[in-house]
């Protein structure tokens, strides 16, 4: 069993990439990072005498002073060559560095000479060294007006307010999962490499981004429609753009009934994209669920009887409960890496139907079990 480390454990990838080695306990241990051991020399010591693979993603992105960005950046991989050197480590650090190495910007610069002191401790401990130079990395849960200019369009078109295009580039894009994936060979390699050139997965103009992030706007979150999804690229910035939306206040979304004598016709689910669709029966007191998915959409629908569904973030405390009642027929979509149940809190049979936007597939089923 490997035992990695992650500097930034808190960060954006950095909190992808820990919850999703936890996935594979059998494979790895993970070590507890916190962003004060950069300040305490005992600490980082402690924590790199710890680990077989240490990840170093800790690093600032952005600020007002460009040199601090360089000095903070350089400083932290200085700390991290002298905890290597004082305990002796031999352990295989991946450097997250940037395409933009080769801009003439002091961010870029930090990362490119952050990699080559990295590389220079290597060759002079025995130690492993693989530095990966990656394009842009979107996802949920990043912060805006920092990590990317996905997330910051995807928070402020969430809540009706209107991004600006400062520059129309082309965009070489990796979406944060992919990058977790491409980290997670490297490890499993085992073999150093001084400059790994992580390929971009998708391309787009800025303004191209803008249009699809508008069109999940208009179409999702204010008709409750599942969007056409035309690639994997749209499927994984659709799954981003879901979790900028106000979550707590956005669900149980309440179905249009249209009532006659006859009685009463719902319409459940719109669909762009194909997927399956199934019901479930619960008898009072029974809970479903307690799973999570990493990249399936899936909602479900309570036509007959009362339940609570509950939500939360992996990683996190905060549950979400949302209370529904079949007399309201009404709807809770499930954002991913978002543990999820629902629980018949009433006297009769609970009725919910369920759509995701896969086929049910044994061998690849997406779906990880962890208690809300």
């Amino acid at each position: 069993m490997l035992r990695v480390g992650i500097t930034g454990q808190a960060g954006f990838v950095g909190k992808h990439l820990y919850n999703t080695i936890g996935l594979f306990q059998e494979e790895f241990q993970r070590i507890e990072f916190e962003k004060d051991f950069f300040e305490d020399e005992g600490k980082l010591y402690d924590f790199v005498s710890q680990c077989d693979v240490i990840v170093h993603l800790a690093a600032m992105n952005r600020h007002n002073d460009p040199q601090v960005i360089y000095d903070t950046n350089l400083g932290l991989v200085q700390k991290l060559v002298n905890a290597l050197n004082k305990t002796n480590s031999k352990a295989h650090v991946i450097f997250s560095s940037s395409t933009q190495e080769e801009r003439d910007n002091l961010y870029g610069k930090s990362k490119k000479e952050g990699r080559e002191l990295m590389a220079q401790w290597a060759k002079t401990s025995g130690g492993k060294f693989t530095g990966m130079i990656i394009p842009n990395v979107f996802g949920p849960f990043g912060h805006p007006n920092y990590n990317s200019v996905v997330a910051t369009f995807s928070h402020k078109i969430a809540r009706n307010e209107t991004p600006t295009i400062e520059v129309d580039g082309d965009l070489k894009l990796i979406y944060v999962g992919e990058l977790v994936d491409e980290i997670l060979k490297t490890i499993k390699k085992g073999e150093s490499n001084e400059s790994l050139i992580i390929l971009h997965t998708a391309e787009s103009k800025v303004s191209n981004l803008l249009a699809l992030l508008e069109r999940y706007k208009s179409e999702y979150q204010d008709k409750g429609i599942i969007p056409q999804l035309d690639s994997k690229f749209e499927t994984n910035l659709f799954n981003t753009f879901r979790c900028y939306i106000d979550i707590p206040n956005y669900f149980p979304v309440k179905f249009t009934q249209h009532t006659d004598p006859r009685g009463a016709f719902v319409e459940v689910i719109r669909l762009n994209v194909g997927g399956q669709v199934s019901f479930s029966t619960t008898v009072p007191g029974i809970t479903r669920g307690n799973h999570f998915h990493t990249r399936k959409i899936e909602r479900f629908a309570v036509i007959k009887g009362k339940a609570l569904i509950q939500l939360r973030q992996i990683g996190t405390d905060e549950v979400l409960d949302f209370y529904l009642d079949g007399n309201e027929p009404a709807y809770v979509d499930m954002p991913i890496w978002y543990t999820h149940n629902i629980k018949n809190v009433g006297e009769e049979e609970l009725y919910t139907i369920f759509w995701i936007n896969e086929f049910y597939d044994p061998n690849d089923p997406d779906t990880y079990f962890e208690n809300v």
